[in-house]
């Protein structure tokens, strides 16, 4: 007597694809954790930029506490840090290798492998906070309670933006390209950009620019809703334009080799 395998059904394709997900996703998080030149730039140069706003006037006319304006912009250069250059390089150098064309067409597909890469950010990320956060709590930093929903929220958002802008550059040039432009954009951003410093302290000429960038509107966002506890809906609105106007590019014109 013979017996037939039933069908899979719809869910335990579901629970499948999911896992593939999740192991996609705790392996690029592994990578990235575990790479000494990411860790410099996720986690240590965020650390020095915290100490040394902290110990200087910098940002003295930001916030009564030196303190509650700087652990906004470092927790916007966390994401820039990870989402952007972290994984704009590791995908570009992934790319190169094969590795990126290898996993596209295995069962995990092309959207798997792009949902564990953004797995990923997020777990590194609230990393980031817990150490960049921990660290400014020692330092007398006090966060408006009221903003840190809007606080999540854009770090969430933040994130989004920042990893499709990353996934763009480093599905269109070569990799020592994306490593260049990323790593250069994440000085100039850091500097000019909005992140660390209010964009209103950007050049005159560069300001109806610097206002427009997802940097300046995370950057800002992130020391209103965590300096005085107010929302920023038009910096939602600047990184959700981003976030969908990244994603589209980055799906039309990702290369996979």
């Amino acid at each position: 007597m013979s017996t037939s395998t039933p069908p899979a059904t719809e869910s335990g394709n579901a629970v499948g694809t999911f896992r593939r997900i999740l192991l996609q996703g705790r392996y690029e998080t592994l990578g990235m954790i575990s790479n000494g030149e990411q860790l410099v730039v996720a986690v240590v140069l965020p650390l020095l930029a915290l100490f040394g706003l902290v110990f200087t006037d910098l940002l003295k006319d930001v916030a009564a506490n030196p303190i509650d304006a700087a652990a906004p912009g470092v927790l916007a250069l966390c994401v820039v840090s990870t989402a952007f250059t972290g994984q704009g390089i590791a995908t570009g150098f992934d790319r190169r290798y094969g590795v990126l064309r290898f996993l596209s067409t295995t069962p995990l597909g092309r959207a798997g492998l792009i949902y564990g890469k953004v797995m990923a950010v997020l777990v590194v990320l609230f990393l980031q906070v817990v150490v960049i956060g921990g660290t400014a709590l020692l330092l007398g930093w006090r966060p408006a309670p009221a903003g840190i929903g809007w606080a999540v929220a854009l770090l969430v958002l933040g994130a989004a933006a920042f990893t499709a802008l990353g996934l763009l550059v480093a599905g269109t040039v070569r990799p020592e390209a994306t490593l260049a432009i990323t790593n250069l954009a994440w000085v100039l951003l850091a500097a000019v950009g909005g992140i660390l410093f209010p964009s209103t302290r950007a050049p005159e000429y560069l300001q109806p620019i610097v206002d427009l960038l997802p940097s300046a509107a995370l950057g800002d966002s992130l020391r209103a809703a965590l300096i005085t506890g107010t929302g920023s809906v038009s910096g939602i609105l600047i990184l959700l334009a981003w976030t969908i106007i990244a994603g589209f590019a980055a799906t039309r014109w990702f290369k996979w080799n």
